[in-house]
């Protein structure tokens, strides 16, 4: 497909980087010469220097002939722009990253009137996912698929725990059966098998449905914590929303915010909220509100390095879930390495949306693709597929499916049924396909099925 990338920041470059190599035509579009040109030298993209929202540059760039028009540059209203002159100049699908909460309750408007058929909110997106890990806090990563229904949950194996030392295939039966999807062990990630054992210290991924995932964690012992009270860093749009969503979920929630207007627009918005003014990253005033007795400590100022220095002195100081926010992507594997567990990047998390849709309207005749997410510093995907009537590998078992090196069919829900699949189970028609491999390794279904 033909793709314009309007923003060649750190989101526009990992998308022309991801697209590029799926070998789609990739223009990238940015005022900056230099960043253009780390991009063409690097990546086998075209770029054009100008504008985005100006039509002579969006001309040039072959908006008229585009199958998807992408707009990221930091300036919400340059998105919206970009996509109703890319629409109106013939581009078949536009999609436009929209941050301000202002234009949160008018988007339904917003994508009628300016020709926007997807709108991307990082923040928002962020926010749901640090939720999720509220929700479940021995988790490092939780990502959900089926519409809700199937949960991929990462976790940290410790020493004690019923599932290490015994290969995966000898566990009892009485451990409710989740399908082991993903092992990293120190830098070393792999897919296991039956023979695999795991280790103290592996970085697990399981994968069921919500009632066998909560029952593992249950028997593992690991679902007796629950965060009752939460401090978060940083008052900007992150803190904002997450606000909004926990407010029914019972937890205290303090925000500590450094400009004094700012902290005045959140008192005014959002009720049962403690805001304190003052530097999230002042020891002594975190001390002094106590944060050594919060169930969580969320880090989300715009600074990456204070959010790591004041993400580990939480950690030393003994709060039970530690949540660091960054904008720079090779700084996550950093981050985990030092202890930090839990890392969200609005930048990947609006990465892997609009690769989702890219990917999704690549469909082929056998499978829709529904849902890409990366996981593990974007080595290993997750990828939700809906099988289509008349595929060469519907109703075969999967024992007898040549099953591409390095690739895990890891749940099949049909109708209201999951299943966690051996080699006797088969695919259906209409089945939602979940599987796991290697990143850039499977784009459409029958990629899995040689």
């Amino acid at each position: 497909m033909n793709i314009i990338i309007v923003g060649d920041g750190k989101v526009g470059y990992t998308l022309a980087e991801y697209l590029s190599k799926e070998d789609h035509d990739v223009t990238l579009v940015d005022r900056n010469q230099q960043a253009l040109d780390k991009a063409t030298e690097t990546l086998d993209v075209m770029g054009v220097k100008g504008n985005g929202a100006n039509v002579r540059t969006l001309l040039e760039a072959g908006a008229d002939e585009a199958d998807i028009l992408i707009a990221v540059t930091t300036h919400d209203e340059t998105n919206m722009v970009c996509c109703l002159a890319a629409k109106q100049l013939g581009a078949k699908y536009t999609i436009a990253r929209i941050r301000d909460p202002e234009y949160t309750e008018s988007i339904s408007l917003l994508q009628n009137g300016m020709g926007i058929d997807l709108v991307v909110n990082p923040e928002r997106a962020s926010a749901m996912e640090i939720s999720r890990l509220l929700r479940f806090p021995f988790a490092t990563n939780i990502e959900a698929f089926a519409h809700g229904r199937v949960e991929m949950v990462e976790f940290k194996a410790m020493e004690g725990d019923p599932i290490v030392n015994t290969p995966i295939r000898s566990l009892p039966g009485r451990i409710p059966r989740v399908l082991y999807c993903v092992v990293q062990r120190d830098h070393d990630t792999f897919i296991p098998n039956g023979d695999t054992i795991i280790r103290p210290g592996d970085r697990v991924h399981v994968a069921a449905d919500l009632i066998t995932i909560t029952q593992f964690f249950k028997y593992m012992g690991k679902n007796t914590q629950k965060v009752r009270s939460a401090m978060l860093l940083g008052g900007g749009h992150i803190a904002f929303y997450l606000a909004r969503i926990i407010a029914g979920m019972g937890i205290k929630l303090s925000i500590v915010e450094l400009k004094p207007e700012t902290c005045a627009m959140l008192s005014e918005m959002l009720d049962e909220v403690t805001v304190i003014q003052g530097d999230g990253t002042d020891q002594e005033l975190l001390d002094s509100e106590n944060m050594r007795e919060m169930g969580a400590l969320i880090c989300l100022t715009g600074r990456d390095e204070e959010n790591l220095i004041t993400g580990l002195y939480g950690a030393k100081c003994g709060v039970g879930k530690v949540i660091v926010k960054v904008n720079r992507l090779n700084y996550m594997d950093v981050m985990r390495d030092m202890g930090t567990d839990s890392v969200v990047s609005p930048k990947l998390t609006t990465a892997n949306l609009i690769l989702r849709s890219v990917r999704a309207r690549s469909r082929s005749q056998d499978s829709v693709l529904e849902k890409v997410y990366r996981i593990l510093g974007g080595e290993v995907e997750v990828c939700e597929f809906t099988a289509l009537e008349g595929a060469p590998f519907l109703n075969v078992p999967l024992s007898q499916l040549s099953i591409a090196p390095g690739v895990l069919v890891a749940v099949l829900v049909r109708g209201k049924k999951i299943i966690i699949p051996f080699g006797n189970d088969h695919i259906e028609s209409g089945d939602t396909v979940i599987l796991v491999s290697r990143a850039s390794k499977i784009v459409t279904l029958e990629d899995a099925f040689r």
